[in-house]
């Protein structure tokens, strides 16, 4: 069965590149408008012109903090100003610096990651949520990691945040309910930009020896999951957090990234 989200317009934060991309072009393939927002509006505007290239479908480059909540305004803002409604919100932004030893992790540091991967969500969630609430409704998909349950010594500020931002799923979903449904992605380690500073052959051998599937995941392997919680096919689905890890979390622990 194709999914068709013909008539919706989904918004991605993070959306320039990775899992986000390819959640955007997922999206537009099934007939949806895009509105694509990450910092750098220049790679925005790339995704933007490959959508409408490939797809034929209108795309909104924006460029957005969205640890700054004046960005996500402005960015919900310049969403409906465009299109009049936002029917799925992915809220897929995220950072994750590591730091030498705990105490020398910045203040700096702990702001930004908690800014971006918790606070910034949050803050987007209620703008929209808001105006789908008196509008016709919609879907948030809030995109975790399995750090939430499975933190490393060297990012425990993003590990705490992740889990924070499960938790919020399952508050938003009581908060929005009945007209917007919020779940949660939980990923794995997918081979995108940030895994370039892993030790990809140190952790895809661990992975050949212990993971289920064997292996790292693929950036597009996430797109089935997105385009499920968009539609109607997960319409009695919220408040839930779908792992998808390639069975890393029934696993031994990763090991430690970088």
């Amino acid at each position: 069965m194709e999914i068709d989200l013909s008539g919706k317009v989904a918004l991605v934060t993070g959306g320039s590149r990775g899992l986000g991309r390819e959640m955007v072009l997922g999206f537009a393939r099934s007939g949806a408008d895009v509105v694509i927002a990450s910092r750098h509006l220049d790679r925005c505007e790339e995704v933007a012109e490959e959508v409408r290239k490939e797809t034929g479908r209108r795309a909104l480059p924006v460029a957005c903090h969205v640890g700054r909540w004046d960005d996500l305004e402005q960015l919900t803002d310049a969403a409906y100003d465009e299109f009049g409604h936002v029917d799925v919100l992915v809220n897929n932004a995220g950072m994750a610096p590591v730091y030498p030893s705990l105490v020398e992790a910045t203040e700096e540091l702990f702001d930004k990651v908690v800014g971006v991967n918790l606070k910034g969500p949050f803050r987007l969630s209620a703008l929209i949520g808001a105006r789908m609430t008196a509008g016709e409704g919609g879907s948030m998909i809030n995109v975790s990691s399995i750090g939430a349950n499975h933190p490393q010594v060297h990012d425990i500020p993003y590990a705490a945040a992740k889990a924070g931002l499960n938790s919020m799923t399952l508050g938003l979903a009581v908060a929005l309910g009945p007209k917007v449904r919020v779940n949660c992605v939980m990923v794995g380690p997918f081979l995108t930009d940030i895994s370039k500073a892993w030790d990809v052959e140190s952790f895809q051998a661990f992975a050949n020896h212990h993971y289920p599937l064997g292996r790292l995941g693929l950036p597009h392997e996430v797109v089935g999951t997105a385009l499920y919680l968009a539609s109607d096919l997960s319409s009695f689905t919220t408040g839930a957090i779908v792992t998808v890890d390639g069975g890393v979390s029934v696993s031994p622990p990763f090991p430690t990234e970088g």
